[in-house]
């Protein structure tokens, strides 16, 4: 009981932990890799059509609805309601995949993950609400490692349990489900935070400028009324947010701090570019994500051979967080060569869909998705790397929210129009291609772009010795990484 309570008031710790093994046990999704196969098997009996062309894009829609009014209640609420809501919706998620029979019930499911996945915006904004702003990059890792170790942990299991010991989907569903229970007791542990980022209540907005004085007057008179300065600072806010978020001034005050976060978020040109790149790759990975198991199945029929859905998952998971991780390795000026290097990539990912599209070998196509997961987690790193670093939390977290709502809107436009069965309702092998020259064309676009950033800005180095920062512009190097 000594070791809790010391965690508990340890500050960032004990948030940090309790997230972190909600995230593992949330992403445990045991059934996951082989969902493709449970809905067209013997125990849904759906057609491969009718999945392709009808359910999964109900899921499309369901979560670009749901995503924006998620956005802006999970600020509102506070974040941990928002999460728990997301637990309960897992649990009825595979609730629904063990137990309700028919097309209906799986139509209604697809609209049930649309507001699983629309809340995870609350997952990743939770913790910077309730940690010191010192501890944001040591809890930002730790979040994404128990999702990343969740998901390969669950992918892994399910693959050996199918493999190894012939265990039906069905048991995979309830097995995760029981696993997305525990995830969602875990939730109810999680502490509530004292403020939101935006909905601060009617006075928030006028004392901000009073509470950075003060803050600063304090600093002057030694770390002891540093502390307590902050801890007046934190009951004025959380006083202030708790008497006035549903008034109209509290509105409004949320409001204008969003318009200013937007505002600060996108007057950088290089930002902006970063974030276009990031909403058009993120569309098309999530298509791909979302069809890659009609593929798989299109090549060799789970209901005749022996299917690695879960190991290919895995080893894209893992090879993709290697890839991650070794940004922070790399010695480069990404100011200068990062957008050329999103170009190169976003070719190396083009090459890769075509593989999948192209080849009648599944190992072949397993490798193909493989290599794509893996360019794209690099790149996308990157891209965070480089917006965070250049913004405020608070305009990051919008900017994050954007930047989804964007990619999704893509999404939604490119399912419409290639996959919807009211419109072209395309097969999977045409769909694949579609998307290899989609991420031709944002290779173009890119390299282009990158070639003329590159000699741009070596022409400027060439003036200018030694060379200077341009103003208001930050100059990402590697030790930012």
């Amino acid at each position: 009981m000594g070791c809790w309570a010391k965690l508990k008031s340890s500050g960032w710790v004990y948030p940090t932990t309790v997230l972190s093994i909600y995230g593992f046990l949330a992403n445990c999704r045991v059934a996951e890799p082989f969902l493709t196969p449970y809905l067209i098997g013997p125990n849904k009996n759906i057609s491969e059509e009718v999945v392709t062309n009808y359910l999964f894009p109900i899921w499309t829609y369901s979560y670009l609805a749901f995503l924006f009014p998620v956005f802006l209640l999970t600020d509102f609420l506070k974040y941990k309601p928002v999460i728990m809501v997301q637990g309960l919706f897992l649990v009825s998620n595979y609730l629904l995949l063990s137990f309700a029979p028919g097309l209906p019930a799986m139509t209604f499911l697809q609209v049930n993950f649309g507001v699983v996945t629309s809340t995870e915006v609350a997952y990743f904004s939770y913790i910077y609400s309730v940690i010191p702003l010192e501890n944001y990059q040591k809890a930002t890792s730790y979040l994404r490692s128990a999702m990343l170790t969740g998901y390969t942990f669950g992918a892994s299991l399910g693959q050996m349990l199918v493999s190894l010991g012939g265990v039906d989907y069905f048991y995979l569903n309830a097995i995760t489900l029981g696993i997305v229970c525990v995830a969602f007791i875990t939730s109810f542990w999680l502490p509530m935070p004292k403020k939101s980022m935006f909905f601060r209540g009617e006075k928030a907005e006028d004392s901000l400028s009073q509470n950075e004085g003060s803050l600063k007057n304090d600093r002057r008179r030694g770390s002891e009324a540093d502390k307590e300065g902050e801890s007046s600072e934190d009951e004025r806010t959380g006083h202030a947010g708790s008497a006035g978020w549903c008034s109209g001034k509290g509105v409004t005050t949320a409001g204008h701090l969003l318009w200013k976060s937007f505002k600060e978020s996108y007057s950088s040109r290089q930002i902006v570019y970063w974030s276009l790149w990031w909403a058009l790759a993120t569309a098309g990975y999530m298509q791909i994500f979302n069809y890659i198991q009609l593929r798989w199945d299109h090549i060799e029929p789970s209901a005749s051979s022996s299917i690695y859905n879960g190991a290919v998952e895995a080893v894209s998971s893992v090879v993709g967080a290697a890839a991650a991780f070794s940004v922070s390795f790399a010695r480069v000026t990404w100011a200068t060569w990062g957008e050329l290097a999103l170009g190169l990539f976003s070719a190396v990912c083009s090459g890769a869909v075509y593989l999948m599209a192209f080849t009648g070998s599944i190992w072949a196509c397993y490798a193909g998705y493989v290599i794509f997961k893996s360019c794209y987690m690099f790149l996308i790193t990157i891209t965070i790397f480089q917006i965070a670093s250049n913004l405020s939390m608070e305009c990051y977290a919008l900017t994050f929210g954007i930047n989804t709502f964007v990619a999704l809107s893509l999404q939604t436009v490119i399912t419409v129009i290639v996959v919807d069965e009211a419109a072209l309702g395309l097969d999977i092998v045409t769909q694949f291609i579609i998307y290899g020259s989609y991420y031709a064309a944002i290779s173009v676009l890119f390299l282009i772009r990158g070639t003329y950033t590159a000699c741009a800005r070596h022409r400027s180095v060439d003036r200018t010795e030694p060379r200077e920062k341009e103003p208001g512009v930050e100059v990402i190097a590697a030790e930012y990484l």
